[in-house]
Parts: C-alpha cells; structure tokens; sequence
C-alpha cells in the first residue's frame, strides 16, 4: 500500500473556538481559513505562535507557502519573556500571510544548534523551506512583521 503524501504530514492540533472541537490541521494549511470538522464553521487562520519539536518544525518550515518566522528561546531567558508579548502580537498581526513558531533550545537543543543557536532570543525568517534572515536580540513586532513582508515578496529562487 502507498502513503499519501497529504496524510504522511504531521498535523498541528488546532481547536474551534465555537465548539471546542479539536481540528488536525497540515502544517501547508496552517495560513488558510479551513473549517471544523464538528460544526462546520471557519477556522481562521493560526493567529498565535506554535510551540514545535524538530519533526513538526520541519513539516511546516518545508510545506509552508508563506513566510515563518521562529522564535528560538527558553524558559529562563529574561530577554525571551521580554519578546514574547512582541511575538505574539506578530502572529496575531500576520495571520494569513504568515506562520510563527517558538522553540524552546532547552527541549530542542538538536534543532537550534542545526541553525547555530548562540544567544537567545533567536529569530529566524524561513521563506520556501529556506532560511533567509536570522538575528539574536530583542526586536518588537514591527521589525519582525517588515521580516515576513520582505520575505513574502522575495523571488523564489
């Protein structure tokens, strides 16, 4: 028996906020509007970061056909707790037109060595599977949001 491609992804669990039902939802459908499964009504776009391991880090990083912006850092980090309302306000700010990640380099050390992970907080802008900007340090949302904007209008290569 052959795989789907479709079915071999690793969905993101996402939650109708009319019914409470829990939607699996394919890291390449992340930025669309879909529907719940339960009550049939519209399940906007992720409008909020997702925290990710490796695996679902490289099912939406490599399927997304927006921009994803990722936000290395860990629990400790006083300067992370200082971006994370930046963060977020960032998600809410580009749902739609792009995707928002957290990884925790505590939990994850594997994967923010892969992008030499040295000082956090850590961001990454990958556009089309590829990495195309990455700086530590706090930025607030609009430094970001110019990030995505910048990268969704690059040419693919």
């Amino acid at each position: 028996m052959q795989s789907n491609p479709q079915e071999d992804q690793m969905p993101s669990i996402r939650t109708c906020r009319s019914c409470g039902q829990k939607n699996r939802v394919a890291g390449n459908h992340l930025a669309d509007t879909g529907r719940c499964g339960a009550c049939k009504i519209a399940l906007p776009p992720v409008d909020e970061p997702l925290q990710v391991d490796a695996q679902l880090f490289d099912e939406i990083v490599q399927s997304s056909r927006v921009p994803v912006l990722v936000d290395f850092w860990a629990e400790w980090c006083g300067p992370c707790h200082a971006a994370a309302p930046e963060v977020a306000r960032t998600a809410k700010d580009m749902a739609g037109h792009a995707i928002v990640l957290k990884v925790d380099t505590d939990k994850h050390q594997q994967l923010a060595a892969r992008f030499a992970v040295r000082g956090i907080p850590n961001f990454a802008v990958f556009s089309l599977g590829k990495l195309i900007r990455q700086q530590a340090g706090v930025v607030d949302h609009s430094v970001m949001e110019g990030w995505l904007r910048s990268a969704a209008l690059a040419p693919s290569a």
